[in-house]
């Protein structure tokens, strides 16, 4: 097989789930979208020179966490609760149950954002794009033991944030 479909084949496999990633950091479709093409541009220029690499898709999301974190280097925007709603919204649900499920949904995105970089991602890794421990330690360049107490200070953090919010309400 040559090249081209090879690494076609990763686009396809990997495209929706570095999306999912990239526009959870960054909430708004457009920069996702760009993001999510400047990730897959690189890959391709890193696949060319070495196809046969140990854990693509642990390598697609090293370049996007990298280009996350130069986008807010460089651009400092903040994400909205209603883009994350548009994007998160399921049109088979009524309405109350749409409300509930948006009111849940931006506490626990403003939880996140309370959350320092490195633990937002984990969870991102770990609890929506469900990836292992070896993976997630191979996107972050850390020991699988080192994700397994990042993981669990993580989710501890963000539990603490969201009960934080709950009482201010």
């Amino acid at each position: 097989m040559d090249k081209q479909k090879k690494f076609g084949e990763l686009y396809d496999k990997h495209v929706d789930e570095i999306y999912r990633f990239v526009f959870l950091k960054v909430s708004t479709r457009e920069i996702a979208q760009d993001i999510t093409a400047e990730t897959f541009k690189k890959g391709w220029q890193a696949f060319k020179k070495n196809p046969e690499m140990d854990n693509p898709r642990a390598y697609l999301y090293r370049i996007a966490r990298n280009l996350v974190i130069d986008h807010y280097r460089t651009k400092k925007q903040h994400i909205t609760d209603q883009e994350i709603i548009n994007e998160l919204e399921d049109h088979s649900k009524d309405l109350e149950e749409k409300a509930a499920e948006a009111k849940e949904m931006a506490k626990v995105k403003k939880a996140m954002e309370k959350l320092k970089s490195s633990y937002q991602d984990i969870i991102i890794y770990k609890y929506l794009e469900e990836m292992s421990n070896s993976e997630i330690a191979e996107v972050m360049d850390k020991s699988e033991g080192a994700v397994r107490v990042t993981a669990h200070r993580a989710i501890n953090a963000l539990e603490k944030e969201i009960e934080k919010l709950k009482n201010e309400d």
